[in-house]
């Protein structure tokens, strides 16, 4: 019982970071899948969440864990807690593309 005390009560979400262009906020897009209430269908159901992210370090693609916080503006009741996996970063060069520069 002690260690279910310590743990938080707060709600976590995983989803993956699909905008990074404000300063210390981050956009978290969660999908989850659950059968549709008539055909009972299974469908994707996505929605997006704005966290903070105090440090700047998450990127666009990351998966990245989220916990539930006061609000912190208009729209932000999310802190960045954790990058899980990183997204894979593709290098190109002016050159290896068709581009005339």
């Amino acid at each position: 019982m002690a260690e279910q005390e310590k743990q938080s009560l707060k709600n976590e979400k995983v989803g993956q970071v699909v905008s990074t262009k404000m300063q210390k906020t981050i956009v978290v897009e969660v999908s989850r899948r659950v059968p549709h209430p008539l055909y009972k269908r299974i469908i994707n159901k996505r929605k997006k969440f704005y966290a903070h992210d105090e440090e700047g370090t998450a990127r666009t693609g990351d998966v990245v864990r989220i916990v539930e916080c006061r609000p912190l503006s208009h729209l932000k009741r999310w802190n960045l807690a954790e990058v899980i996996r990183r997204a894979a970063q593709v290098g190109t060069q002016p050159a290896d593309l068709d581009v005339k520069v």
